[in-house]
């Protein structure tokens, strides 16, 4: 999981380009119950107990902690066979009520050696379940079942690139505090990854196939539909959904954001650690079909039979063709591979948010990054005790014979600041999320920018503020994802204030009101940024001048 994500950041830029409303209440329930809490049932699950309709069938959960959870819920059809390739379909009413108490299946991605390096598997323990192409899945947690409150709606994209990941992958996207401390409605969600969301085969299966390079996108599409029709029965409110995502997720945000069949479905975005403003060139991604036909021996006239191959057995059919089409078509950056395709019909062609008069125009968004996104030293004491030819080499693969000159303009920006820190902090650069600020704030809609720099006493303090930590602290996720944070008082105080701001802007699309300091729309002209640690400030475009020394993206 950690190269996959790794390539990911590459990707995104994220290390050489990219890389008031009522108060929340503060309590505090990730952490362990006490002696007194424990002495009271707070696990609750029988026949009549947390049972909600839907537009397919009745759905049976369970209580816990006083939120009622949801897990696996069928928002569309199974993919495979037929459906492969194919838009998401509706799932099949079903009779009596089905329970769904575990989670959905995790979309099909390479499974191999998921947990081989030990210090990825502690740090991150990922979750990952039954992998199958009937992964359209969803998980809630909420209040109260239809009781007319009206909550607001956080529908979170799941990071790992457009190719891996879950929507429970981490124990830090689990949703049951931010429901519970916020009153609100928390939904994750499963969908179509990698070869099996962004094939295009338009090019060579002709009209029944001109979706094909879109379908990952469609599935999300799928599951806000869902939402608009069912929210109501688990006391939300479809006229007000924010969607977040993290990394690859942040990049769906953007994407989904731009998506025309987004308009009255998306009322706010949050993109942390990713986003995109433009997608892959149809024709890159037709030429990327043709070439997944041809590995897999088959003409144009026999393109139906991909969808009979096994689905493992596909995904490497597909990276072979990705290969080639690496070496023939190299891509500026880490553009290209399988993700979602400007066609001009489901994704717009172009930069997104590039009108005052596109739909996107009244969608406020939030963007935050990491400090330490592209972090190295967390298991490496030699480059974390090096010196500044360390630093300047280990940059190397990033910028290449400009690594001295951005190594200075960052220490410039950055004094006393030791090497590797100086090193880490160009390494994941903010030019990718500025530029979709720059971007957003032309149209009517506020942005709100932050930078996340609070670091954990873990690994002798190496571990940084590197990609992923700041999830937990969004959700209240703190104790729970202690392998990040520590667990203790010093994140949850942070927690509190972050998911309080993240709540106020889900209400109003303004996060102030929530705890932390007078938060001012990000422009272009002063690149206003919160800094997020344990005291939190305002600070005006902090890495302005150390940017201007990196290559354009």
């Amino acid at each position: 999981m950690a190269t996959n994500r790794r390539s990911f950041l590459q990707k995104l830029g994220l290390g050489s380009a990219f890389f008031a409303s009522a108060p929340f209440a503060h309590a505090t329930i990730s952490r362990s119950p006490s002696k007194a809490e424990e002495e009271d049932q707070y696990l609750h699950i029988g026949d009549d107990i947390a049972v909600a309709n839907t537009s397919f069938g009745k759905v049976r959960g369970y209580e816990l902690h006083g939120v009622y959870t949801f897990l696996g819920i069928p928002y569309g059809a199974d993919t495979s066979g037929k459906n492969r390739f194919m838009p998401p379909q509706k799932p099949s009413p079903w009779e009596g009520i089905r329970d769904t108490l575990w989670w959905g299946n995790t979309a099909p991605q390479i499974m191999d050696r998921r947990y081989a390096n030990v210090h990825y598997s502690f740090a991150d323990h990922w979750n990952y379940d039954d992998v199958s192409e009937d992964c359209l899945k969803l998980n809630v947690w909420t209040n109260g079942l239809a009781d007319g409150k009206k909550r607001p709606v956080l529908v979170w994209l799941h990071g790992g690139g457009f190719t891996n990941g879950n929507g429970i992958e981490q124990d830090g996207y689990h949703g049951e505090n931010f429901a519970k401390n916020g009153d609100a409605v928390f939904l994750s969600i499963n969908h179509r990854l990698g070869p099996f969301g962004f094939t295009d085969l338009s090019g060579v299966g002709g009209e029944k196939y001109a979706s094909s390079g879109n379908v990952s996108q469609l599935d999300i599409i799928a599951s806000l539909h869902w939402v608009r029709d069912n929210i109501v029965n688990f006391g939300g409110d479809p006229g007000n959904v924010t969607i977040m995502g993290q990394s690859g997720g942040g990049a769906k945000v953007t994407c989904t954001m731009a998506m025309p069949a987004s308009k009255g479905f998306v009322h706010k975005g949050v993109a942390l650690s990713g986003s995109m403003l433009r997608a892959n060139d149809a024709e890159y991604s037709k030429k990327l079909g043709s070439y997944v036909l041809e590995t897999a021996g088959l003409t144009p006239a026999e393109v139906d039979k991909l969808q009979q191959i096994p689905w493992r057995e596909y995904i490497d059919i597909a990276n072979k063709a990705l290969d080639r089409m690496r070496k023939e078509f190299p891509q500026p950056g880490f553009r290209g591979g399988f993700g979602p395709v400007a066609d001009g019909v489901h994704v717009p062609k172009g930069e997104f948010f590039g009108s005052s008069a596109d739909h996107t125009n009244d969608m406020p968004l939030m963007i935050c990054t990491t400090f330490h996104e592209w972090g190295q030293t967390r298991t490496n004491p030699a480059l974390e005790a090096g010196g500044e030819a360390e630093a300047i080499e280990a940059l190397k693969s990033r910028f290449g014979d400009k690594s001295a000159q951005v190594y200075q303009a960052y220490a410039k920006n950055f004094p006393g600041k030791k090497p590797a820190e100086i090193m880490t902090l160009a390494a994941s650069s903010r030019q990718n999320a500025v530029a979709c600020g720059n971007a957003k704030v032309k149209q009517a809609a506020p942005v709100y920018m932050a930078w996340f720099g609070w670091e954990p006493q873990l690994y002798n303090g190496r571990m940084r503020a590197f990609h992923c930590i700041d999830i937990c602290f969004w959700y209240q996720n703190t104790d729970r994802m202690y392998t990040h944070t520590g667990g203790g008082q010093r994140p949850r105080a942070l927690a509190e204030k972050m998911s309080a701001s993240l709540l106020a802007f889900m209400r109003t699309g303004n996060p102030n009101g929530g705890g932390l300091p007078n938060w001012p729309k990000f422009t272009a002209e002063k690149g206003e940024t919160m800094v997020l640690n344990d005291h939190s400030e305002v600070q005006n475009d902090p890495d302005r001048e150390a940017r201007k020394s990196l290559p354009q993206a």
